[in-house]
């Protein structure tokens, strides 16, 4: 089976380069620069902006796919002309949304594919649901072969899966506090990027994926305070110092995280799997958060420039930690 990847040059996209070889697809990745993380061998690389129509269709030339992967779509404009550039030349066309897309707080848990998307202010997310939209519409009126498929939550051992990165851990070790959102108690779900790939690839050449969407999840349910302890049980902390905060009092002192916790991670999400494991029988999780935790820690303890501390960030969570919340009692 002939693949092509748009972009997947990141943490999520090298995974699944890396499974797709392992099961003996054929794999072409499309990037703008040099690849960050080198793909695997038998990959073929090419260079072209994918959001240009013109450089795709020279360096693509007149080939045929099974499946395309858009992995960098992150507003209609970058993909608008991938309806035509694709037209009948395709069998499939897998667009990289997010399940940041689904309106929170979320009507009614777990999260489904049909659970309703809205953001009417969140960049990110916002965008990505205006690119379904348009790429729906294609479906429909064209027939491109679309399949959505929305990540969640996905780290491998080089992204520490909180907003403060390896600066929380950096806190933990020192006996230092660490700024929790909330009461630490919102539910959240996490998903190494290795079994996202081993959910992931078998959707590619799918038929049954074809005019659908599927939220590819882990079914792990965890509160954010148990990804902070499970953080700071692999490295070496057993009693680390967890201090809760609004998400109003957060945003204030960091206004970058202003959008991000107001309008996502502040919110309770956990998903209903049945979908994905109708469509790739057996799958389950392999990689639990406690695995996938002392595996990132051992990855930055072994390479110094990688445990640098933000320090406006460390000024931010002390100032945090000395004020008290100011909401309304």
């Amino acid at each position: 089976m002939k693949v092509l990847f748009l972009g997947g040059a990141g943490m999520i996209g090298s995974a699944c380069a890396d499974e797709a070889v392992a099961s003996g697809l054929d794999v072409t990745v499309v990037t703008r620069t040099e690849p960050r993380r080198p793909p695997p061998p038998g990959v073929r690389t090419l260079r072209a902006d994918v959001r240009e129509s013109a450089a795709l269709q020279e360096v693509l030339g007149d080939e045929e796919f099974d499946a395309v992967v858009n992995w960098v779509g992150f507003n209609p404009d970058d993909l608008r002309a991938h309806p035509e550039v694709f037209e009948g030349r395709i069998g499939q066309y897998v667009f990289i949304s997010t399940c940041s897309v689904f309106a929170r707080p979320v009507p009614q848990l777990p999260v489904t594919e049909s659970t309703p998307r809205r953001q009417p202010v969140f960049g990110y997310p916002r965008g990505k649901i205006a690119c379904e939209a348009f790429l729906e519409e294609a479906y429909r009126d064209s027939g491109l072969p679309l399949t959505v498929v929305r990540p969640a939550h996905v780290y491998d051992r080089t992204v520490v899966p909180v907003l403060a990165g390896w600066t929380a851990i950096e806190r933990m070790r020192a006996g230092r506090p660490v700024v929790v959102h909330g009461d630490g108690t919102s539910l959240w779900t996490l998903m190494h990027s290795r079994d996202f790939a081993r959910a992931f690839v078998p959707l590619l050449g799918n038929g049954h994926t074809v005019g659908e969407s599927v939220n590819v999840v882990s079914g792990d349910i965890l509160t954010w305070d148990q990804i902070h302890l499970e953080l700071a049980a692999a490295a070496g902390v057993r009693r680390p110092l967890l201090r809760h905060r609004s998400s109003e009092d957060i945003g204030a002192v960091l206004p970058g995280w202003r959008d991000v916790l107001e309008h996502d991670f502040r919110h309770s999400m956990f998903f209903d799997t049945a979908k994905l494991r109708a469509l790739v029988p057996g799958f389950a999780p392999a990689v639990s958060f406690a695995e996938g935790a002392r595996e990132l820690v051992a990855h930055h303890d072994k390479e110094p420039r990688l445990r640098a501390v933000d320090e406006g960030l460390d000024a931010a969570f002390d100032q945090l930690i000395e004020q008290t919340d100011s909401r309304p009692k």
